[in-house]
């Protein structure tokens, strides 16, 4: 059993508007409106609720955070509450002002997706022409401001090839810190399930992963991929952990509703009808997520359960329930 609860990090989809259109979006997002976005007064009363159970992480993500108006101002509100606050902008929109307003707001970090080491690649992945360079452009803006960013990159088929070529990008542009995710197949991402890599592919890149970072000064972390965390145990002796969803992690949609994490659609409550420290303290789906007991299958019976813990958004996706078996697994040693 495992019954932490401790809440270290919330992704906020604080808009789902988007300027772009990624193929593999989650939320499938594109320009709005869309109806029933919390309103600014509603975002602080749920700052306020989050402060009361602690002082996590807060992740502005979106759709496109920057189309917010009152982004600058809920980020300050958060900030003044004593809560860490990054944001997850595509790039596009980060002009020399925007990277400066980001800055003098107290944002501590952003992220912008790199998920080709060229244009083509990764104009054809965001949906939109010219993202490239205008994620370029902001990440440039964001340094010339001493705005601390890392890069992100979602895994697929289309790029396997080029995350060595990104990882060197992300060097030269001087990022903080270089984050993989490992798609997982919701929203717009389920058009896209065929280039999902394999099994082993997904071994062999997260040791590849591995052994980069031992030679590179920024940061890597793999996210959407908890049996990094299993490899991490087996080569080291580390204590990090893999998929955090319910137990250290949450998300909210831009409605209010809060899930396990933004690929887990599961909702465990809504803020606009129940305040959120209770929703994280009471939800059943939580309490489930938090007792590795419940796992099933083959991560069931994982000794390295209590570290990698599977990814439950691709068991729910492939078999319609959260608890069973991670299916992009190739572990199998000291299963009884």
């Amino acid at each position: 059993m495992n019954h932490n609860k401790t809440l270290r990090l919330v992704a906020w989809e604080i808009t789902r508007n988007c300027n772009l259109s990624c193929i593999h979006c989650r939320a499938s997002a594109t320009n709005g409106p869309y109806d029933g976005e919390l309103s600014t007064e509603s975002c602080y009363i749920l700052l306020d609720q989050i402060a009361k159970i602690g002082n996590p992480i807060i992740i502005l993500t979106g759709g496109e955070p920057l189309l917010r108006p009152d982004i600058f101002d809920i980020a300050g509100y958060g900030i003044k509450k004593g809560l860490k606050v990054v944001m997850a902008p595509n790039g596009t929109l980060i002009t020399e002002r925007v990277a400066q307003k980001m800055k003098e707001t107290g944002i501590s970090r952003i992220s912008i997706s790199i998920d080709g080491a060229t244009s083509e690649k990764h104009d054809e992945f965001r949906g939109v022409k010219g993202a490239f360079e205008g994620a370029i452009s902001g990440i440039k803006q964001a340094k010339k401001a001493g705005l601390e960013f890392q890069i992100n990159t979602t895994i697929t088929k289309l790029n396997l090839d080029e995350l060595p070529k990104i990882q060197e990008l992300a060097t030269g542009l001087g990022a903080a810190a270089h984050h993989i995710f490992l798609l997982v197949p919701t929203g717009r991402g389920k058009y896209i399930s065929s280039s999902e890599i394999t099994a082993v592919e997904y071994e062999e890149i997260l040791n590849w992963f591995y052994d980069k970072h031992k030679n590179v000064t920024m940061q890597l972390k793999a996210t959407c991929a908890p049996q990094y965390y299993r490899l991490l145990k087996q080569k080291e002796e580390s204590n990090a952990k893999g998929c955090l969803a319910g137990t250290s992690f949450c998300f909210i949609s831009h409605r209010g509703i809060v899930q396990p994490c933004g690929f887990l659609d599961l909702p465990c409550g809504d803020v606009t009808k129940r305040s959120f420290d209770e929703i994280w303290e009471k939800s059943d789906i939580f309490a489930s997520l938090r007792d590795f007991s419940k796992l099933k299958g083959k991560c069931g019976k994982c000794k390295f359960k209590m570290v990698c813990g599977g990814c439950r958004a691709r068991a729910y996706e492939k078999t319609g329930d959260f608890l069973e078996e991670e299916p992009l697994c190739v572990y199998k040693r000291n299963i009884l």
